[in-house]
């Protein structure tokens, strides 16, 4: 039996169904790397995108990312549409956490909020690239306490434990 050190899944066609149809369900592309040595994989859209300046949507992506306990997912802007269009992460960078995965608030579904802080309307079809996701190893200080308490919930849920 292969280990599963990291990796994609789709979220539940539950999950999915609070976002989008379920005959779109079928249609998710999996984050793939566009060439040998990308780091990032790109997540593609489920649907079509306009974003008008200054205007900000959160967007679901349908996956679910699985990973080491001394890993995360960083989740960052594809570079053309910084470049090119202001776009930005409204948290300036996304942190997955490995425990978000499968947490029971939503199954640790990965949402992107963006916002087009340019002056041009972004205009991205169905299946575009529009984030990508590093998965990146962390340390930790030599006399911490490890925390005991156990994830909870889903976006913002370690702010409460």
């Amino acid at each position: 039996m292969k280990v599963r050190n990291r990796g994609f899944e789709k979220v539940s066609i539950d999950e999915f169904t609070k976002y989008y149809s379920s005959a779109l369900y079928e249609e998710v592309i999996m984050p793939k790397r566009k060439t040998t040595n990308s780091a990032g994989y790109d997540f593609h859209l489920i649907t079509d995108l306009e974003l008008h300046p200054n205007e900000e949507k959160i967007i679901p992506t349908a996956i679910k990312a699985y990973m080491q306990d001394d890993e995360y997912l960083q989740i960052v802007v594809r570079s053309s549409l910084g470049f090119k269009y202001n776009i930005r992460l409204k948290n300036q960078i996304g942190i997955i956490d490995s425990d978000y995965y499968n947490n029971p608030d939503n199954e640790g579904h990965i949402l992107v909020s963006i916002k087009n802080e340019g002056n041009q309307i972004l205009k991205l079809k169905k299946g575009d690239a529009f984030v990508q996701g590093i998965f990146q190893k962390y340390l930790v200080v030599d006399d911490e306490e490890r925390p005991l308490k156990l994830r909870q919930g889903g976006i913002g849920s370690t702010q409460k434990l």
